[in-house]
């Protein structure tokens, strides 16, 4: 991802939102409408937006009464754009995704 491009997402007050309070907690899209006082569509654009870099993780939880929904979590812990010579290098750091982790978080949630 280059800077402009980081820059414009992180830019947009809806990512941010979304992506600070799915920092502390995964929250399903519902949840974060509320949170973040956006429509639904606002935020599932937003989701998808941040999906498409690779900066939040979503989970699957299946319900007792049979219907599924997903939360999402951050996985963005850093941003550092440097210039170096004239150009800027942009380095991201993500938290990391372990299906060991992610299975545990599953069974955990079902207890």
């Amino acid at each position: 991802m280059d800077a402009e491009t980081i820059g414009e997402l992180l830019e947009d007050e809806y990512a941010r939102s979304i992506l600070a309070a799915i920092s502390v907690e995964s929250l399903s899209a519902e949840e974060l409408a509320e949170e973040c006082d956006a429509s639904p569509p606002t935020v599932y654009r937003r989701l998808n937006r941040l999906q498409e870099h690779d900066l939040i993780d979503e989970e699957q939880i299946p319900s007792p009464d049979g219907h599924h929904y997903r939360r999402f979590s951050a996985r963005l812990e850093q941003v550092t754009i440097e210039l170096q010579d004239g150009s800027y290098a942009v380095s991201i750091e993500r938290t990391e995704t372990d299906a060991v982790d992610r299975f545990t978080k599953l069974y955990e949630g079902l207890r």
